[in-house]
């Protein structure tokens, strides 16, 4: 199996998690995490919700050629960066909120970054295929 064909694995794995916290917290709403009650509090979590959701279907669109995606795959991963830089402030400010926000932050902050520099990896060693593939002088 390639390398460009595990990290397509990989993409298609990951992207299951924001798409399925991005749908659940859209649906069930702050509820999700036992709290009731603020209207405001629940529609903004259901926003943050559906632009989660929307990030791992980002994600997936980048699989079929993943090794051209460097662009859209950098953007998303400055996006959950930021996020997950912010969880983070967030718990030095308020204290942990727990085992499963801080796995999302641990995910935010090193697994999204590895992803993306194993994409440039791919990338530029896919081209380096095609470049020493058309360097090659045609058969006859």
């Amino acid at each position: 199996m390639t390398e460009k064909r595990l990290l397509q694995i990989a993409i298609a794995v990951a992207g299951l998690i924001p798409v399925t916290a991005g749908m659940w917290g859209g649906l069930k709403g702050i509820v999700m995490l036992g709290y009731w009650g603020d209207a405001a509090v629940d529609s903004h979590f259901r926003y943050l919700s559906g632009l989660l959701l929307a990030i791992g279907v980002a994600y997936w669109t980048t699989i079929p050629e993943i090794e051209r995606q460097g662009a859209r795959f950098g953007l998303l991963t400055v996006i959950v960066v930021t996020g997950g830089f912010f969880r983070a402030v967030g718990m030095v400010i308020d204290g942990s909120p727990g085992p499963i926000m801080t796995g999302a932050l641990i995910a935010e902050l090193t697994i999204t970054p590895l992803l993306y520099l194993w994409q440039l990896r791919v990338a530029r060693d896919v081209s380096a295929d095609g470049a020493s593939m058309d360097a090659k002088p045609a058969a006859r």
